[in-house]
């Protein structure tokens, strides 16, 4: 019969340390949120100007299948 070490099979012992696991995750966090650079006024108008011509484009797609898609079945079930 091997030999069974109670602590280390044992759920119960480990409960005690969630917090110290979220305390750590915490200062992870802030670690990170350090390094994060903040963009210059130019950098945010390029991305807001980059993301309306983005967002127009895929509108003129979808109106523009809506539409076809809207004349070919008119089309075939006149």
């Amino acid at each position: 019969m091997p030999i069974v070490d109670a602590k280390k099979n044992n759920p119960f012992i480990k409960v005690g340390q969630g917090f110290l696991g979220v305390g750590r995750f915490v200062k992870q966090v802030v670690d990170e949120i350090r390094k994060v650079v903040t963009p210059t006024v130019r950098e945010w108008i390029g991305w807001c100007v980059a993301s309306g011509i983005f967002v127009l484009l895929l509108m003129a797609l979808v109106m523009g299948m809506d539409f076809g898609l809207g004349k070919l079945t008119l089309w075939i079930f006149g």
